[in-house]
Order: C-alpha cells, then structure tokens, then sequence
C-alpha cells in the first residue's frame, strides 16, 4: 500500500532502481549519479517522516505492513506461550496474551491483534475486542500479579467492538472494572500504543506505570473519522478533526498524557521490524529496571497520581 506523501519518494526509489539497472547493462559509469540520487532519497524521506501532519501519522499508523502485537511478541520474546478464554464466554481472537521471556525475564504481554488479510480480520474482528477479550486480559494480568511477573501491554485498536451483542454481555463493565483493577496491580505495568489507541477500547488495557508511544501512532477518545461524522456529519474534514484533537504522540507527550516516545526507524515501523522490535524491546527492559527498584505501595501510588492529575489545570 503506497501512502499519497510517499508517492515523491517512491518515484525517486523507481528511478534510482532503472538507474542501477542500466548501470548493470552498460559499461557507463553512473556511480556518481546513483549516489546523488540515493542522497537525494534519504534527505527526502526524513524532510517527510519529519514533517507529517497529524492525519498522516494517523494514516501511517494504519498502514497494512505494520507490526501487530504477535510480531513484536514473537520477535522480542524468546519462549512465548499463548493463553486463552475468560473462563465466562470464550476466547476473543481480538485479544492475545501469554507469558514470554525477554533476556531471562519472564513477562506476561498482552495486546490487541489485528489480521493481514481478510479472512484473518475477521477472525481477529479487526483488533476490536468484545467484553470477554477485556474479561481475559484481567485474568491474565490477575495471573501475572500471581506469579510475580511484570506486565507489557500492546495497544493496536480502533475501539472496542461496539455491537450490540458486546454492550449486551457488558462492554462498558468489562473496560470499567479493568480501569480499576489495573491501578491496583501489585506488579510493574508497561504500555505502548504500537499503532491505534482509540477511546475505551485502548484505554481498558493502558493503565500502567510507564505509558509508551510509537512515534508514528495516535491516541485519543475517538477517531477523525468519527469526530468528524459528529460535528460536520460528514468523513469529509478528518483532516481538521486530527489536527483539532490533537492526538500524536508529541501531543500526548506535551500534555503530559504519556511517559515518552519512542523512535521508528525512517519510514515508520513497517520498514524494519527487527529494529523497532529491538527498540521497543530495550524501552521494556529499561522501564523495568526503574520500577523494579520502587516498592509495590510507592508505585500504586505514582500510578493513581499520574492518571488522576491528567486534564487538570489550574
């Protein structure tokens, strides 16, 4: 999928392509010419990922390529074991979790999955979890405090599933009771939003000591899309809607709603997984290193400080 800003860029990369080409070809010397060009490319692509618009960053958050959850489990993690059910209604495919160790450290993840291709959103319901998705995220992180384990949250969804079958088994109880279990956690809580964090859906699961972004992510209480169906009754000013609602991680991070940003490589996360993984992964374990030396009261505490002195002014 080729975004509309990164239309210049790969018209660069095309012809840088046809160029190498020719030089394979032919006995002229171009090396000169190439590495102009390459030069060109990248000076390119960093004025670009440099200077996006909100709704930009929100399109490069929904890119086709992008890690999900499982791929950051998968790739930072050594011996992931999934989990499943909330032992009430069944399992949501929406959901993940399970235990995997990072470097001897053994975590619980948790995280929303999305799917590649159609069949596989489907079954994924496009990373929109239903009640029992919230419900077996609870038991997981319950089973974590257990056994003494940190916790990393993945945050990737558009919402909670906003069906009629899912406020019937209790959608708004589900995410409400997981507000409040998860300040009490005994254990470290670590979450990145990896992609979408979208009104309750994505908070029912980012209640953590540290709260982490992808530097081309967004978060906030509703979509563009849906901010701008409300107030225009029309998609058609999504655009002024993300600017207005301020919701990339540089905002997050000047108002104080996040503990930090961090860095994907030129291009965004779908260009290198094994080096955004390794970053994401090195957050995790700094993160653990600081909260690991604060007791469990004192860190109950910073946490239920810090979300209740959000959106208070003076």
């Amino acid at each position: 999928m080729l975004l509309e800003f990164e239309q210049p860029i790969v018209e660069l990369e095309n012809k840088l392509a046809n160029m190498k080409a020719l030089a394979q070809d032919s006995e002229v010397d171009i090396t000169d010419a190439i590495k102009t060009l390459e030069e060109k490319i990248v000076s390119l692509k960093k004025e670009t990922f440099q200077n996006l618009t909100r709704w930009q960053r929100v399109q490069l958050s929904r890119h086709p390529d992008r890690p999900y959850t499982l791929d950051y489990i998968y790739e930072i993690t050594d011996d992931f074991v999934e989990l499943h059910g909330d032992r009430t209604v069944k399992d949501d495919k929406a959901m993940v979790g399970g235990f995997g160790s990072v470097d001897g450290q053994t975590y619980m993840f948790i995280g929303q999955q999305k799917g590649r291709n159609t069949k596989q959103r489907q079954e994924r319901n496009f990373g929109m979890a239903n009640p029992e998705g919230y419900r077996k995220a609870l038991r997981l992180m319950k089973m974590a405090e257990k056994f003494n384990k940190p916790i990393v949250t993945f945050i990737d969804t558009p919402g909670a599933f906003p069906g009629l079958e899912a406020e019937e088994r209790g959608q708004g109880e589900a995410i409400a009771r997981n507000l409040k279990e998860m300040f009490m956690l005994k254990v470290p809580v670590i979450c990145i939003i990896i992609g979408e964090g979208a009104s309750g859906g994505a908070l029912g699961i980012a209640i953590g000591d540290k709260v982490l972004m992808l530097e081309n992510t967004w978060y906030s209480v509703i979509s563009p899309e849906s901010c701008s169906s409300i107030l225009w009754r029309s998609w058609d000013y999504k655009e002024q809607a993300a600017e207005a609602l301020k919701l990339t991680a540089t905002d997050m991070l000047e108002n104080k709603l996040i503990d930090g940003i961090i860095p994907e490589p030129l291009g965004g996360a779908h260009t290198d997984l094994k080096k955004i993984a390794a970053e994401v992964k090195k957050q995790i374990l700094k993160s653990t290193k600081e909260l690991a030396k604060k007791s469990v009261e004192k860190r109950i505490d910073e946490r239920i400080d810090k979300f209740s002195k959000m959106g208070v002014t003076q």
